[in-house]
């Protein structure tokens, strides 16, 4: 059984990535089906681009520059409203996100410079502070929202194609259908280590409980999982790059191409160029 998976595995990179829909379920297909508005008539390199200059735009903005930032939000705002994608699916995603890089945003919450706000021993807030936090927090959340914009209206396969026909290297993309195609295994993986750890009375909520006994176990316990986790899948990686090498992989992704730009395209990206210089100048 190992070997037929390993030789299932191996040939999935020379699937073309593009004709995907008829092996997608019918949840995935709707999801991707918007029908037709100004978003999904354009190609997707030029999605991708316009996405790509905004976040790089909004990213480069120097602190403090709301009026530039409120622009390119309603910009964003558009690009919502004519992407179709679902709302509540957005929001968690964001929120979930956004949660994660909390952490390192309420660093900037403790900048020194200006004037002390409040202050507890050797930690200090002031108004250059805020200002950094809020600057930093905006520029997060409208890449964000870009981002998952650009992910929940466009599927994976399509973003490879428009990468490819952007001329970004075939090892990068390479990499990035390789992280794709295996991802599921991944989690595979890991849940059935999960199950057979709960089975012999593991459970994430006994990690903190320092009345239990056996609270060196359990912490023990997960640090096996993630070993044999890193192991197996390193060595699955490795056996499935060798069979696919005697299958004549050469490291090049087989996918196509995506179609051409033609004069919508070329507007829809001079009206990004457009937005970008009037909030910079505005702003």
């Amino acid at each position: 059984m190992d070997l037929f998976l390993e030789y299932r595995e191996s040939m999935v990179l020379h699937i073309n990535l593009v004709k995907t829909s008829d092996r997608l379920s019918p949840q995935h297909r709707d999801r991707f089906d918007f029908g037709t508005s100004i978003w999904h008539s354009l190609a997707i390199q030029t999605r991708l681009l316009a996405i790509f200059l905004l976040v790089f735009a909004i990213a480069l903005t120097p602190m403090g520059k709301y009026g530039t930032w409120a622009i390119y939000a309603i910009a964003a705002l558009c690009f919502l409203y004519w992407s179709k994608v679902d709302l509540k699916i957005l929001g968690k995603r964001i929120a979930l996100e956004f949660a994660f890089i909390s952490v390192i945003l309420l660093g900037t919450l403790f900048r020194g410079g200006g004037e002390i706000l409040w202050q507890w021993r050797s930690l200090q807030v002031t108004t250059n502070g805020l200002s950094i936090l809020a600057s930093v927090s905006i520029k997060a959340f409208l890449s964000l929202l870009l981002l998952n914009i650009l992910t929940l209206s466009t599927s994976i396969p399509e973003l490879l194609k428009a990468l490819i026909t952007l001329k970004v290297s075939p090892l990068l993309v390479s990499i990035i259908a390789s992280m794709y195609r295996y991802i599921n295994v991944l989690n595979n993986e890991f849940y059935a280590m999960r199950r057979a750890a709960t089975s012999r009375n593991f459970a994430p909520k006994n990690l903190w409980d320092r009345q239990r006994k056996d609270h060196a176990w359990q912490r023990q316990v997960l640090g096996n999982m993630l070993g044999m986790l890193f192991i197996r899948t390193y060595d699955r990686g490795d056996r499935i790059y060798q069979a696919m090498l005697a299958r004549g992989y050469q490291g090049i992704p087989v996918v196509t191409e995506s179609g051409s730009m033609v004069k919508r395209d070329r507007l829809a990206l001079g009206c990004v160029m457009l937005i970008i210089l009037i909030g910079q100048v505005i702003g």
